[in-house]
C-alpha cells in the first residue's frame, strides 16, 4: 500500500522553542509538545501508520536549519 501526501506527519520546532506536530494538509498544529522526543511520540499516536518527518534542530554551515531526519 503506497503512502500518499495526506498520510505524512511532521514535527517542527516553533519560534517559541517547543515543537508542533502537523499533518501535511493542515494549516494548524495537531499538537504542541515541549520537547522533540514528546512531539515524535505524539506524532506516532496521531498517525500510527506514518513515519514522522522530523525537522533537524541544528544549524548548518550556511546558517540555516538542516533538512528532515528520521526519528
Amino acid at each position: 500500500m503506497a503512502k500518499n501526501q495526506n498520510n505524512k506527519i511532521f514535527v517542527e520546532r516553533r519560534p517559541e522553542g517547543d515543537y508542533a506536530v502537523r499533518k501535511s494538509d493542515s494549516k494548524r498544529a495537531s499538537a504542541i509538545e515541549p520537547t522533540q522526543k514528546q512531539a515524535i511520540e505524539r506524532a506516532k499516536e496521531i498517525a500510527p501508520d506514518a513515519k514522522p518527518h522530523v525537522e533537524r534542530v541544528r544549524n548548518t554551515e550556511t546558517g540555516g536549519r538542516d533538512k528532515w531526519r528520521n526519528p
